[in-house]
């Protein structure tokens, strides 16, 4: 067998990040593959040598097997890790990188091919006794068919690609009435995402729980499993949180949940590393989903738990290694949780954000460990998915675990664009995950209204004088000398809500002494005084109503961000601004959510269109969006056609409101 000297890591961000982690530390050369977008990219910071592939798009970079392969030659690599995503699970990619004679680090190619269409995967296992939702997966289906199988089934039906997964291809759909529109849509963003459009449906499990089992496979048929992840926290039917063991498994379950999923990998000769997922019902019944014949995003709470590192034994797999480990020997120690921080508005659908990071500081600790791929000033581009950073912590239970996760992410800085972080805070302290009750209903049902962070009079206040002083020190003065012995002088400050884009109040701002001040929002008058900050990491500390509070404060391209009490917050001064409209879009303009591509225009000028009726699809972050009509009339202008790249809040359509 060829000996490993270097490994190319054919990925980006966090995942590249953590496979060069592991394979540094096991004495291996690393190189990094990159496109335009991620020139000065931390994983290409981070790796031995490395060389750009293309352009930002994906499919013309991390998507384009040929142009890695010839990375892999022109940088000297023996191997090849795909990580997640991307060519991870592309069986003609794994067979390019064999007929190259690189190793490619995974399972054998025809084990993707069996398990990459999931129609082809149910079928087999429904072959070898294992499990699997009731459903419809005939090969080649089209849209009639598949609406006589779903009345067949019954409602609700979740419909999916049959070529890929993380939730790209995929609906949940009620009722009959909304399944056409579903398909469509569906279809779009597999072919988009896959580069196949054939869908599948099955019986959807509202209340289920998803949890997934990790399976180790050697290449001389040695397979055991490391237990299982729950993973049934999630939006968009991506997960959000996941844990290590499920509060839903018992020693019984778990054994016969393990049996399965490595009856599933030896059905198709598996090797390597991959995970068997599972749907579990209230009467702990369970189903397979699908086989992700790859690493997981959420592989580190099994590394904490076992204390095995997946990489390193993906890498020893692939040289040849036998497994050591009886399934008697795989070690559970504790509980882990992890969650994934996104660029993203959890109040408004979950928008993908692409923006610049300002300011970034991930969170240490005992027991606590952050994936990433950031640097400050990092832009954050819509080419790719939305996450940020994976921020894991264990503990020798699983409320210690939970309670560290909390602190965490109380101590984890990014500022610049929306995150999720205060919604994963939330959702760590609901009360029904607390109790490990938490199936993948949880965010629908306890959180179907997610309000925006609220302003409080203690944030206001701090904002207010955080702006007062930056525009005294940008006009040379010193904000402590701006008092008088004669008597105090108030100074006005109209702050501008610059998230929500709109204003949030005016105040005015008195310097009674040196960095001590009272600020007045319409009849409430409170004093607040600077205790000092550290330059150095923007951390501040304040004296408000007798208690001593801190905050993240960075000032970036005229925005104050301010991070505190885990929530975030970005303020404007617009005091000598005139006032502005919302510049929320009125009457019948349609406006771009965000920076991304056309991929399809559903309406012409001059038709009659319907409140709610679909008029472009916007492709941004992996993710299709729905740009749907705000009123009804008639649309009198298009702006754009398939294919153009637009900029958030860039006017897509107008339409002109019926009388």
């Amino acid at each position: 067998m060829t000996r490993i000297r270097t490994i190319l890591v054919a990925n980006r961000g966090e995942i590249a990040c953590r496979i060069m982690r592991t394979a540094k530390a096991m004495g291996y050369r690393t190189a990094a593959v990159y496109s335009d977008a991620d020139t000065d990219a931390l994983h290409v910071r981070t790796a031995d040598v490395a060389t750009r592939i293309g352009p930002a798009e994906a499919r013309a970079s991390y998507l384009d097997a040929s142009a890695i392969l010839k990375a892999a030659r022109r940088l000297d690599a023996q191997a090849v890790h795909p990580g997640y995503g991307f060519l991870s699970e592309n069986a003609e990619f794994a067979h390019a990188c064999h007929d190259a004679g690189l190793i490619f680090i995974g399972p054998p190619a025809s084990a993707i091919a069996a398990m990459g269409n999931k129609a082809a995967a149910k079928r087999r296992m429904i072959e070898a006794g294992v499990p699997c939702v009731p459903g419809f997966e005939a090969d080649g289906a089209d849209d009639a068919r598949l609406l006589k199988e779903a009345q067949r089934i019954g409602f609700p039906i979740m419909v999916k690609a049959a070529a890929g997964g993380g939730g790209r291809g995929m609906r949940l759909v009620y009722d009959a009435h909304a399944l056409p529109a579903a398909l469509a849509t569906a279809r779009s963003e597999a072919l988009n995402a896959f580069g196949s459009d054939e869908l599948i449906l099955e019986k959807a499990l509202i209340s289920a729980r998803h949890v997934e089992v990790q399976v180790l496979a050697d290449q001389h048929g040695h397979c055991i499993h490391l237990g299982e992840r729950d993973c049934s926290v999630q939006r968009r039917h991506q997960k959000v949180i996941e844990e290590a063991p499920s509060p839903a498994v018992d020693a019984d379950l778990r054994a016969r949940m393990g049996a399965a999923a490595v009856a599933a990998a030896k059905a198709v000769g598996y090797s390597n590393a991959g995970t068997v997922e599972f749907l579990l019902d209230g009467d702990r019944k369970f189903y397979f989903l699908e086989m992700n014949t790859r690493l997981q995003v959420e592989h580190p709470v099994t590394e904490m738990v076992t204390r095995l590192d997946l990489v390193e034994w993906q890498i020893r797999i692939a040289e040849g290694e036998r497994l050591p480990l009886a399934q008697a020997d795989v070690p559970l120690n504790g509980h882990a949780i992890e969650v994934r921080l996104y660029a993203e508005d959890p109040a408004h659908g979950f928008l993908p954000q692409s923006g610049e990071i300002v300011a970034w500081q991930p969170p240490d600790g005992l027991g606590v460990r952050v994936d990433h791929g950031l640097v400050p000033q990092q832009a954050v581009t819509p080419y790719y998915d939305p996450m940020l950073a994976k921020i894991i912590a264990h503990g020798e239970t699983r409320e210690v675990a939970r309670r560290r996760l909390v602190a965490a992410l109380e101590r984890t800085h990014v500022q610049g664009l929306a995150t999720n972080r205060s919604f994963l805070i939330d959702c760590l302290e609901h009360a029904a995950f607390a109790a490990g009750a938490a199936a993948t209903s949880f965010i629908e049902e306890h959180f179907a209204s997610i309000a925006r962070e609220r302003i409080d009079e203690e944030t206001l206040a701090l904002a207010a004088v955080l702006m007062f002083e930056e525009s005294a020190r940008g006009l040379g003065h010193d904000p402590a000398q701006a008092w008088s012995s004669s008597g105090p002088i108030a100074w006005p400050i109209r702050l501008i809500d610059a998230r929500r884009d709109e204003t949030a109040c005016n105040v005015t701002v008195t310097v009674d002494a040196p960095h001590r001040y009272t600020v007045r929002h319409g009849q409430v008058h409170r004093a607040i005084e600077r205790l000092g900050d550290d330059r150095g990491n923007g951390f501040l500390r304040w004296r408000w109503q007798g208690r001593e509070n801190g905050a993240q404060v960075v000032f970036a391209h005229g925005a104050l961000h301010l991070q505190r009490a885990g929530q975030d917050f970005v303020f404007r001064d617009a005091t000598y601004a005139p006032p502005t409209a919302s510049a929320q879009a009125t009457g019948g303009e349609l406006r771009a959510p965000m920076n991304g591509r056309i991929v399809a225009v559903l309406a012409e000028v001059g038709d009659r269109v319907e409140k709610g009726q679909r008029i472009v699809v916007l492709e941004a972050m992996k993710m299709q969006h729905e740009i749907v009509a705000s009123i009804a009339g008639t649309l009198e202008a298009v702006a754009v056609r398939t294919g153009d790249q637009v900029a958030t809040r860039q006017v897509l359509a107008e339409i002109n409101k019926l009388s």
